[in-house]
Order: C-alpha cells, then sequence, then structure tokens
C-alpha cells in the first residue's frame, strides 16, 4: 500500500491576504470506495501543518451530521490511527446520500457558525459537487466568509473535469482481477458467463475488464456499455458468433445499459423503482440484469451452460485490492484541496488532469465546483469499438496506468500423449 505522506505538486502552505483563521469541517458522501479515506487523511495531515486551522472536525455521515451536530476531532486522532485509517476501505467517517434544501443550507451555515467551521471539504462524486456547490452559493449570498471545496471520488469515473478519479483505479482493479478469474473458470467448463458490472451512466468500470485478457482467446469476450443502446437481436447474434468461435463466451455488462429510447433494460424486468434523493433510479444490489440477460440466451439459442453475476457493491471497498496509483493520488487530491484553501482559493473542486507525454503523470488542478457538479463525463467515442460491443486498445492504454500492474496467468501447453 501507498504511504500516506505522498506530498502532491502544487501551491504551497504560505498564506494570502484572503486566508482566514478558523475550524476546519470535512465529511464523506456518496459510494465509498477503496481509497476515499487516502482523501480524508490527506486533508487531515495537511491541515494540521497549519496555524490558520485551529480544530479539524469530521461529520459523521455527510451533511447529516452536521444538521445532527454529530462530529468528532480529527486533531486528536493521532497519526498511527490515520495511517491506518488511510490503508482501509470505505468511508471511515460514513457517508450519505441527501441533497440539501434550501432549509437545510440555513441550518448547516448555523452549524458552521456555532463552531467557527471557516474551511469546508465534501469528499464525494457529481452529486457531492453538487451539494458543495449549493452550499458554496449560499453562503456568498449570506456574505458567510467560507472556504469551500468538493474532493473528488467516484468508482464510476464520470466527473467534468477529471482525466479520472480517485476510487476507479481500484475499483478498476477488482474487476479486472475478478474477470481474470472468471474467465480461467468459463474456460474450464465453457458456456456463457454473464457478469453485470457498476456504471449508471458511463461505462469505464464496465470497460475495465477488459483489462483481463492475456490473449486474443481470453475474456470478456463481449462488452457492453450505457454510452451505445443496446438490442438484445444484436446480443443474442454476438453471444452466437463468440461462442461459435470459441466454444465459450464472457461477457461484461453495465448496470445502466439502456434500449434505443434510454430506458434502462434492467428496468423492464423490475417492479419498482426505487429512487435516492438526487433523484437515482436503483440499478445495484439487484441481479436483475444479469438474469434477463440469461433467460434471453437460454430462450434464443442452443447454450447449455449460462450463468450470471452481479458484482454489485464489492466493487467499491473490496479489500486487499488496491491500485497503488490511486491510493497515491486520493491521498494528494486531498491534501492539495487543503492547500489551495489555505493559500486564498474561496472555492472549487479538485481534479486529476493527465499531463501529456508517453510516461505516465499527473497533476491536481483547481475548478470550478459548479463544472463538476451533477452532470456525467462519458466514455470518449475513441475507446468504444464500431460495433458498440467491446473497448479498443486507446481505453486500454488509458486505463492500464491507472488500475495498475495485474496478475499473469499460466497456462499448460497440453503436450498430448500418443495414443496406445
Amino acid at each position: 500500500m501507498v504511504p500516506v505522506h505522498f506530498k502532491p505538486k502544487g501551491r504551497g502552505t504560505m498564506a494570502s491576504k484572503k486566508t482566514i483563521e478558523g475550524n476546519m469541517l470535512i465529511a464523506q458522501s456518496g459510494g465509498p470506495t477503496a481509497v476515499i479515506n487516502q482523501s480524508l487523511v490527506g486533508a487531515v495531515l495537511e491541515a494540521k501543518k497549519n496555524k490558520e486551522i485551529k480544530n479539524i472536525y469530521g461529520a459523521l455521515h455527510g451533511i447529516q451530521g452536521i444538521l445532527d451536530e454529530n462530529l468528532i476531532d480529527l486533531k486528536k486522532e493521532s497519526k498511527t490511527t490515520l495511517e491506518a485509517v488511510a490503508n482501509t476501505p470505505s468511508s471511515a467517517l460514513g457517508s450519505v446520500r441527501r441533497k440539501p434544501t434550501p432549509a437545510d443550507c440555513v441550518a448547516i451555515f448555523r452549524v458552521l457558525e456555532k463552531y467557527n467551521v471557516r474551511y469546508f471539504f465534501y469528499i464525494g462524486g457529481n452529486d457531492s459537487a453538487e451539494t458543495t456547490h449549493i452550499l458554496n452559493e449560499e453562503a456568498k449570498k449570506a456574505k458567510y466568509p467560507l472556504h469551500c471545496f468538493h474532493i473528488c471520488k467516484t468508482i464510476d469515473n464520470d466527473l467534468r473535469q477529471n482525466d479520472h478519479t480517485p476510487g476507479f483505479g481500484s475499483a478498476g482493479k477488482f474487476v479486472a482481477q475478478a474477470f481474470m478469474g472468471d474467465d480461467l473458470d468459463n474456460i474450464a467448463l465453457g458456456g456463457v458467463k454473464i457478469n453485470v458490472v457498476m456504471g449508471r451512466q458511463a461505462g469505464f468500470l464496465t470497460a475495465a475488464a477488459a483489462l483481463a485478457r492475456q490473449d486474443e482467446t481470453g475474456g470478456p469476450h463481449l462488452v457492453y456499455l450505457p454510452e451505445r443502446p443496446f438490442a438484445m437481436s444484436r446480443f443474442i447474434k454476438d453471444v452466437k458468433a463468440v461462442h461459435k468461435k470459441f466454444g465459450r463466451c464472457v461477457i461484461s455488462v453495465s448496470e445502466g445499459i439502456v434500449d434505443a429510447k434510454g430506458t434502462p433494460i434492467v428496468t423492464k424486468g423490475a417492479s419498482a423503482k426505487e429512487v435516492d434523493a438526487h433523484g437515482n433510479v436503483q440499478l445495484s444490489g439487484t441481479g436483475a440484469l444479469g438474469d434477463i440477460l440469461a433467460q434471453e440466451i437460454k430462450r434464443k439459442t442452443s447454450i447449455a451452460r449460462v450463468r450470471a453475476d452481479t458484482f454489485g457493491y464489492l466493487q467499491r471497498s473490496f479489500a486487499g485490492c488496491v491500485s497503488e496509483t490511486d491510493a497515491k493520488e486520493a491521498f494528494g487530491v486531498g491534501a492539495a484541496a487543503v492547500k489551495e484553501a489555505i493559500g486564498g482559493a474561496r472555492d472549487g473542486s479538485i481534479a486529476i488532469k493527465r499531463k501529456p507525454g508517453r510516461k505516465y503523470a499527473v497533476e491536481f488542478k483547481r475548478v470550478p465546483i459548479r463544472s463538476v457538479a451533477k452532470e456525467t463525463q462519458h466514455m470518449p467515442a475513441k475507446f468504444i469499438n464500431a460495433a458498440g460491443n467491446n473497448v479498443t486498445q486507446a481505453f486500454i492504454d488509458y486505463a492500464a496506468p491507472i488500475i495498475g500492474k495485474l496478475p499473469q496467468v499460466g497456462k499448460l501447453k497440453r503436450i498430448p500423449v500418443r495414443k496406445a
């Protein structure tokens, strides 16, 4: 695991004339990841270096914890404890999915004033960026002096302004390694295997399965992403062709695949549509999509063995399967957010930008919160093949350094013995 003393490049900690003294409050929101605590600890350790920040509070379960005044003192946590937390998956502060109402904002400001909070950091995805933006705008209207920052994270890798986001690399590593194992299983027993992977509107994580391939016969043989309309008839045709060629077929499918009208395939077999506070229809936590696809293959082909699994929430916080690049960068964005705030910046979101050149390198830049909030960044067209059922080499080249080194598979030469 990458040590938490990673130091990102960026602005120093010298305060400008705009810097104010006060307390800091940090919280986590949305789905947990394997490295979200690296961002938390990166921010806390950076804050501890600066005299402008007096106390460091953590809100339990995001803005709900602020409203309930359910805060903890992070400044009293030892470096040893913080380092252990940084290397632990999931959200150490707990998480929440709640969009603040105008009334919530008023209540939150009262809490911030009560605890003299002048630095607020919210770690999360695009919905969390939207929440940060709402709070920041309300703070401006109220003329409340608050340095308000969004710290990026999401396994979906769908935040605008970012080349990629913390959480994706580790989740992608889990997906790739899970497919490596499943492909070996499929080689042994044959048939069709479908794996449903997280990805509501962006297919990056589903596409990461392609890194499992180690030769031209390896799976996944088919990859279906939400960026391309899904047609059941074409799907069955693809499966038949692959099965005829290899005698088997492994498939990576995004939970968010939709038909030509934009209707999620999974909802066609669901009796209810649960939504969260941001209006997102629940796609994970159910095996419905895998069942729908498996049943169609059984009905419309002569393939005897058809199986389906849904990775569901396993890919978010899987212990022991962390990308070193991901951990390092997650720590870096947390530290960079505090540096920007102490340096005098009033607000922003810390984005990861890839530097041009053959050698992989990134930098952290402050961008407007509004430019990251709510809307989704999709897979570029150059990452998806013309048929819409696989990824291109351009995606492999993009994702490989983020996900990191994967295990090598050994195969027998299978030298036949002459029959007696």
